[in-house]
């Protein structure tokens, strides 16, 4: 056989066998990414209200499973600004800061870098929109505190969708701005209740649904879920691909009550908004879904129980938070580089990265 005709034959069988193999590699880069922070949320929370739900969840259908280390950079135990921070901005920064390191510097969030890559960007929350975990990905402050600070750092953002609670820290301020209207001079619609939300269309949306927090469950609703829902729906508009953060905030608060029936509805409800999401994930294949906690809340542990009869007896150690690990559950493509044991600061490296984000 002669030399060209050998070096074809090998050429059509490296193309055979490899480019199947790269294009594989190239289909586990997602398009977006829906990364959910259930706040306070431990793996006793999940089994507790798993247990309830008749021993199911829609989390089960994570099968790529890590935990992350939650330490803030001055204490064991973190707080949800630090915790917040790691997640968003990667880096590790003191108790009570919002997207700033250690030393008081401005750290750009994922959100922030999806943005300046032209990515639509979004924010959903079970509370006030200006409160730690959210402003952790949109504000740079030094107190998570400083909620018209936290509030005013959204207009020196071009962030597409946000809504949540909060609404005095926009219109009721000491400054005397009132901010939905310099939204409003952006192009932002401003909703005051879920079904002005739902009404929308397309263009931007602030939703700000309540004076400061959204109600508890039941009283909610269905206010998480829709609102995610109609968040992805307005952020898909984008060709380029979304970042969306959702969270479930009132886990935290029922653990620190030692709530654990309030608990149970509050992670319901979180993992209601979960299968809804997980479900669009399925249905359009580009899309990683990120599920994991900022800390955990109340040092919850469950002694005893009956599967059949949906009850736990519930223990708790500590009103405040704990410094345990956290879990990590994850589904779509790169879902793989969720697995195992990471720093919480860890999340926000590997998103950037999946999302071939330039800096």
């Amino acid at each position: 056989m002669n030399t060209p005709i050998k070096k074809t034959i090998i050429l059509s069988l490296l193309i055979f066998f490899f480019l199947p193999t790269v294009q594989i590699e190239a289909q586990k880069k997602p398009k977006n990414i829906v990364f959910m922070i259930g706040d306070g949320m431990g793996l006793a929370h999940v089994y507790a209200a798993m247990v309830n739900n008749g021993n199911k969840l829609e989390l089960e259908r994570c099968k790529n499973i890590g935990f992350s280390k939650t330490f803030s950079a001055n204490n064991f135990t973190t707080d949800s600004g630090a915790g917040g921070t790691a997640l968003a901005c990667g880096v590790k920064t003191k108790n009570g800061m919002i997207g700033m390191n250690a030393d008081s510097i401005p750290a750009e969030s994922i959100l922030e870098l999806a943005e300046k890559n032209n990515l639509a960007t979004g924010m959903v929350a079970a509370c006030a929109i200006t409160h730690a975990t959210p402003a952790s990905f949109i504000a740079h402050q030094v107190s998570r505190n400083m909620y018209e600070e936290i509030a005013a750092d959204f207009l020196k953002t071009d962030i597409d969708v946000f809504i949540g609670g909060g609404r005095k820290n926009f219109e009721v301020r000491a400054d005397g701005r009132n901010l939905s209207n310099e939204l409003k001079t952006k192009n932002y619609q401003i909703a005051y209740n879920l079904d002005e939300v739902l009404t929308a269309k397309n263009g931007k949306l602030a939703g700000l649904l309540s004076e400061n927090h959204s109600p508890a469950m039941p009283e909610r609703g269905d206010m998480l879920p829709e609102s995610t829902m109609k968040a992805i729906d307005l952020l898909d508009n984008n060709k380029k691909g979304f970042f969306l953060m959702v969270e479930g905030s009132q886990i935290d608060w029922a653990s620190h009550d030692n709530n654990a029936d309030l608990l149970v509805k509050e992670v319901l409800d979180f993992d209601k908004t979960v299968g809804k999401v997980l479900d669009y994930a399925k249905k359009h294949g580009n899309t990683l879904v990120i599920i994991t906690a900022d800390h955990e809340t109340g040092g919850l542990t469950l002694p005893k129980g009956n599967i059949k009869e949906k009850q736990i007896k519930a223990n708790f150690s500590t009103k405040d938070h704990s410094g345990i690990l956290v879990p990590i559950y994850s589904y779509g493509p790169g879902s793989e580089k969720f697995q195992g044991f990471m720093d919480n600061t860890s999340l926000k490296v590997k998103m950037e990265t999946l999302l071939n984000l330039k800096k």
